[in-house]
């Protein structure tokens, strides 16, 4: 009888360690300008609530198309407004769960041995010496679509647009840049100020009314297996400290949460 329950006694405990710690983990699919912001916000999330928090990180358009085909995501952070309106539309979404956190900023970045004056800006690279330049893949990437629309306002794309490298999505672009596989990018502000890059390079700010503003937002998924998690990790986001975080690694953050 003892034996039988040390023996129960395990097997409950076991229970509740590793399917409790599985369902407290929280996958959120996140656009890559996120990249360096949400592993902190992550970190200090974990710290608080002891909950995990997994971030996957690619480009908006392509994570819209990986949920509408039931990818098992509990929060998706994109860098748009347009992909978490249409899931929502369509009942994809976790009804209020909808929240824009943050505006990103384009600037042009080069390696620190680039010769480029960046004085012009956008302009600059005309410059002959600039070769290719990388952007962001425009059909699926907002970034890659500010970028082109930009480039539009100041009637340079068709000068510039044979010498783009496309990434996936803007950290790959970012990449492309730091690793000398193009001599200029058109990249997000919150990669231009992370870790990987700020002693790497140089850059200036694309003015925020060349391109349509990037509002993004997160929603939290009606598939989510977690639900319980992702409402609180998403409370935890709209505090005044992780609006502050979100400042700091080079986003526009309203003062007090949006509806």
């Amino acid at each position: 009888m003892r034996v039988h329950r040390f023996s129960l006694t395990l097997l409950l405990a076991l229970g509740c360690i590793f399917p409790i710690c599985a369902a407290q983990e929280i996958s959120v699919a996140a656009a890559a300008d996120l990249q360096f912001a949400m592993e902190d916000i992550a970190g200090r999330f974990q710290k608080e609530t002891g909950r995990m928090v997994k971030p996957i990180y690619g480009s908006s358009g392509n994570f819209y198309q990986q949920i509408q085909n039931g990818a098992p995501f509990d929060v998706f952070f994109s860098a748009n407004l347009e992909y978490p309106k249409k899931l929502e539309a369509t009942g994809l979404t976790e009804p209020g769960s909808y929240y824009e956190y943050a505006k990103g900023k384009l600037v042009v970045w080069v390696p620190s041995d680039s010769k480029l004056d960046l004085v012009s800006g956008l302009k600059a690279l005309l410059d002959p010496s600039i070769k290719k330049i990388a952007i962001a893949n425009p059909q699926h990437a907002p970034y890659g679509q500010a970028a082109v629309a930009a480039m539009q306002q100041e009637r340079i794309y068709d000068r510039l647009k044979d010498k783009f490298v496309l990434g996936e999505n803007i950290s790959q672009t970012a990449s492309f840049v730091v690793s000398g596989a193009a001599d200029a990018g058109i990249v997000a502000l919150s990669l231009a100020l992370s870790p990987n890059m700020k002693s790497k390079g140089r850059y200036v700010e694309v003015p925020a009314g060349e391109y349509p503003p990037i509002e993004q937002a997160c929603v939290i998924l009606s598939s989510s297996k977690n639900k319980a998690g992702a409402r609180e990790f998403l409370s935890f986001v709209k505090t005044a400290a992780i609006r502050e975080a979100l400042r700091s690694y080079g986003f526009d953050v309203p003062a007090e949460a949006a509806k």
